[in-house]
């Protein structure tokens, strides 16, 4: 026979995390806590962690042993579980979400370049969707960067390559004002 009482009994058992939910959220903390460290100082500051954990990441950075490292690390986890981890998610987030999208950039600068120094049609592609763009500056690298491609590799200098890739990488970051 079920009593009232058994099904609160119950109730009140299923409501506590378990044991293995309470180790996995530690090990999120933690593992966050270690993401904290790949932050720059700048990124850190206004998350107005406490100064203890401050103080945690500070060391964590210049411990060079690995088993220090890890019980450092796993301090920080320790000291997370009295911060909301929800900011600190989402500046870690952002912060690599920025590094995803930088390498993006790079990724399309070096395509755009591999594409110009095969031909001319790329050329008026990239002049087409960069406008306002110094079209002769753009040609002149792409001519010395062909001429230095055309050279026996041991004669090669790479700067006119370099300097391609530099103006491209330079174009795509240029924030093109639109009109109001």
């Amino acid at each position: 026979m079920n009593t009232d009482h058994e099904d609160i009994a119950e109730d009140d058992f299923y409501e506590k995390p378990s044991k293995t939910q309470r180790k996995k959220e530690m090990h999120d903390l933690q593992s966050l806590g270690d993401d904290l460290l790949t932050l720059p100082k700048d990124r850190l500051e206004p998350l107005g962690l406490p100064e203890i954990l401050m103080d945690a990441i500070k060391a964590a950075k210049k411990i060079t042993n690995f088993e220090g490292k890890r019980r450092q690390i796993q301090f920080i986890g320790k000291l997370m579980r009295k911060v909301d981890p929800e900011p600190i998610r989402e500046a870690v987030a952002a912060f690599k979400l920025g590094h995803a999208k930088d390498s993006l950039a790079l990724h399309e600068s070096e395509a755009w370049r591999a594409r110009l120094l095969a031909g001319d049609d790329a050329l008026q592609d990239f002049i087409e969707q960069h406008s306002g763009i110094d079209v002769q500056q753009l040609r002149s690298l792409v001519r010395a960067a062909r001429k230095d491609a055309a050279l026996e590799p041991e004669k090669r200098s790479g700067r006119a390559f370099r300097e391609l890739f530099q103006f491209i990488k330079a174009e795509a970051l240029r924030v093109v004002p639109t009109d109001e």
